[in-house]
C-alpha cells in the first residue's frame, strides 16, 4: 500500500512530494553547516585566528556552499537525498545522472530562486521545480 503522504503511484518512477525535497534540503544545509564549522575548527587548529587571512575564510566558506551540492548531485547524491531515498536524475533519460555543468545550473537557480524555485512542483505532473526545469533534471523516488 502507497502513503499518499510520501508519493503518488504514477506510471513509471514516482517523484517526491515536496515535504521530502525540503527535508532534504534542511539536511543538507546542516552538513554544510557542519562542514563549515569543522574547516573553522581546523584553522583555529593550525594558527591563531588573527593569523588567518580573512580570504582564506571566505575561500572555504564559497567552496563549501559551491562544491557540495552540485558534486554530489553530478556524482551521486547528496547525503539528504540519500538518507530519504530520493535522486536527481536527467529528465530525458531517468537512468541517468544530470553532467556537471546541469547541476551548477540547477544550483544556482535554486540558490537565487530560493524557495519560489518550488512553487511549480504542485503544478507538475513530475513535481518538478523551477530549478529541475532550467537543468534539465527531475527529482525521483529511489
Amino acid at each position: 500500500m502507497i502513503d499518499h503522504l510520501d508519493e503518488v503511484p504514477v506510471s513509471g518512477p514516482s517523484y517526491p512530494v515536496l515535504v521530502k525535497r525540503v527535508q532534504s534540503t534542511f539536511i543538507d544545509f546542516l552538513i554544510i553547516v557542519v562542514l563549515m564549522l569543522l574547516a573553522s575548527l581546523l584553522l583555529n587548529a593550525i594558527g591563531d585566528e588573527k593569523d588567518t587571512p580573512t580570504w582564506i575564510n571566505v575561500v572555504l566558506f564559497l567552496g563549501i556552499w559551491g562544491l557540495y551540492e552540485p558534486l554530489a548531485v553530478a556524482y551521486g547524491c547528496t547525503v539528504g537525498n540519500y538518507l530519504l531515498r530520493i535522486r536527481v536524475v536527467d529528465a530525458d533519460n531517468y537512468q541517468k545522472k544530470i553532467a556537471l555543468w546541469k547541476a551548477y545550473v540547477r544550483y544556482a537557480l535554486k540558490a537565487t530562486l530560493g524557495w519560489v524555485s518550488f512553487l511549480s512542483v504542485h503544478f507538475d505532473s513530475q513535481r518538478r521545480a523551477i530549478h529541475d526545469f532550467g537543468a534539465g533534471s527531475v527529482m525521483i523516488q529511489k
